[in-house]
């Protein structure tokens, strides 16, 4: 009896923590620019030129993120940055990408990346790039 009662006292906290948070909020608030603080800037520095802290120690140095627009013809490659942040490969260049589950974990929307196909894509890898597109020079 008491580890019933224990449960329903839990579901009931919860419920009721769940119920402070905003409508359509599921937890700790992230945006595209805090994503590429905490997981971008380190290797790609604050600004997105490819002088992080940790840039120094990286084998191969780290991406002007600045830059992707103007060696694209002045066109954000949408589909191909979130495909290198997601981890493919597009061959020739290694890749000193770590993975970076939390953005792959987000509920998913619907993109279209430029191929006219919808495809289902998490929130927080659209909101990273989307802030990429901010920092174009």
């Amino acid at each position: 009896m008491r580890l019933v009662v224990s449960f329903g006292l839990g579901v009931v906290a919860v419920a009721g923590l769940v119920a402070c948070l905003p409508p359509g909020q599921k937890g700790p608030q992230t945006t595209g620019a805090s994503d590429f603080a905490d997981l971008c800037a380190p290797c790609h520095g604050p600004a997105g030129v490819g002088d992080g802290p940790m840039a120094a120690d990286l084998e191969i140095k780290p991406a002007d993120l600045t830059g992707l627009a103007a060696r694209n013809g002045g066109e954000f490659p949408l589909a191909r940055v979130m495909s290198k942040i997601w981890g493919y490969s597009e061959g020739a260049v290694p890749s000193m990408m770590p993975q970076f589950g939390p953005l792959l974990d987000s509920p998913t929307v619907l993109v279209d990346v430029g191929d006219g196909i919808q495809t289902p894509t998490p929130e927080r890898l659209i909101d990273l790039a989307d802030y990429l597109k901010t920092i174009q020079g």
